[in-house]
């Protein structure tokens, strides 16, 4: 008689994703599987997630191997025989009809709410481990994608390391600290070494970025345009403000840069939009992306609506999206989608730089750090707190004069903060 196995589907991590990579799996053919073990993780070109069980009974079959890349959404990728079935009696199934498929979803991404388990892909290293922990099965060693990859390309048993990362798991340093002991044989080389040299394999994050900003700085023509800006009043201003607010709320020199970007989005609104094949798409709303480092790259958290955020409320947003970025719990909405982005780089103290657009948006903001200059102020020498900011627009929907006007709109409200506070 046919065995009725569950079809164990690819599943969706965000709204708008079509396939991913099945980066590994926790259990193996035969294994029995309860109700909310994680069972695999998958990969898109931003995110790791770990996917649970939502039925008990044994991995019959596995029909998507660990590594595989490109695997669509909905597309089955195992088979689980309920309790009492005989596996070997399993059979790989062809596509799933639309009905069986809105039946038979038996795996899903760990809920965010009640186990953080997504990480930014390449930045892993601060994913908590999954809820099941404690209860799963014995020998099951819980490591990031990336500490896995790393110790497999460097040929080191990952069941031998202890992890230090949350829950006791496995991440990048505990792999590195291992491959940089003295206890390296021939046998076991710790690199994929020529002279002195080492090879690190992309992640994901890092084909991601690569690939859209190459086509960034293929396909829009750049141009950059640089201002100096006066911060005198407005750290003034600040220091007024910080002294006002609550003891958990401080302002920073970034959210106020944030905020003349947003007040300057809504004076300027042709630079509010995208450049598409048959036209240009204009927003109603001013969401700002923020660049974020972390670990492996960068992210770009979005603050939507930013021209309408107090400056309380906008200050504790960024702290908090900056926090979850660098520990990896954004969810893919936080980081997609924005209309412009700020790229601070003033902390390194870098004086002034020009950024690559954010596609698909039409230009980036480079703020450098702000120092004191010498200035001309009525035919006299002066010391004023200068910060020279350079904006790189996409000439395709903004044209020279448009981006001088933003330019000019967004020096206002720094060198004037209190307009932009109306």
């Amino acid at each position: 008689s046919l065995i009725m196995a569950v079809q164990i589907l690819m599943p969706a991590l965000s709204p708008t994703m079509t396939e991913g990579t099945l980066a590994r799996w926790l259990v193996a053919e035969g294994d029995e599987v309860r109700s909310g073990d994680v069972i695999a993780e998958i990969e898109t070109d931003k995110a790791t997630m770990e996917v649970e069980a939502i039925d008990d009974g044994v991995l019959g079959k596995i029909l998507i191997a660990a590594g595989t890349e490109n695997v669509a959404v909905n597309s089955i990728i195992g088979l689980l025989a309920e309790d009492g079935e005989d596996v070997s009696a399993l059979e790989a199934p062809s596509a799933p009809t639309a009905s069986e498929l809105a039946q038979t979803v038996v795996s899903e991404p760990v809920k965010q709410t009640n186990a953080p388990t997504q990480s930014v892909a390449a930045a892993p290293a601060a994913a908590p481990a999954p809820a099941s922990t404690s209860d799963s099965k014995a020998g099951r060693v819980f490591a990031s994608p990336l500490a896995r990859r790393i110790a497999s390309q460097n040929h080191l048993d990952i069941n031998s390391l202890v992890g230090t990362g949350p829950h006791g798991r496995i991440i990048k340093a505990d792999v590195e600290a291992a491959l940089a002991a003295p206890a390296k044989t021939a046998a076991s080389p710790a690199v994929v070494a020529s002279g002195g040299s080492e090879f690190v394999p992309h992640s994901n994050m890092r084909r991601t970025i690569a690939a859209r900003l190459q086509e960034s700085k293929q396909q829009a023509p750049h141009f950059y345009l640089t201002v100096d800006c006066e911060l005198d009043t407005l750290l003034a201003n600040r220091k007024a403000l910080n002294a006002q607010a609550g003891e958990d709320v401080k302002i920073s020199v970034n959210d106020l840069i944030i905020r003349a970007a947003a007040m300057a989005q809504k004076a300027v609104p042709q630079v509010n939009g995208y450049f598409e094949a048959d036209g240009c798409r204009y927003f109603e709303d001013v969401d700002i992306s923020m660049a974020v480092a972390i670990d492996g790259g960068l992210i770009t958290p979005v603050v939507r609506n930013a021209d309408k955020l107090g400056l309380a409320e906008l200050s504790r947003t960024t702290k908090d999206l900056a926090t979850r970025a660098r520990d990896g719990s954004l969810s893919p909405e936080e980081y997609s989608g924005g209309g412009f982005t700020i790229s601070n780089l003033g902390m390194f103290g870098v004086r002034e730089f020009a950024a690559v657009i954010n596609p698909p948006q039409s230009a980036i903001l480079a703020v450098g750090a702000g120092e004191q200059r010498a200035v001309v102020k009525d035919g006299a020498l002066a010391v004023a707190t200068v910060m020279s900011v350079t904006l790189s627009a996409d000439h395709r929907i903004v044209d020279g004069a448009l981006g001088a006007q933003w330019l000019q709109a967004f020096k206002g409200f720094v060198e004037n903060p209190v307009t932009m506070l109306l």
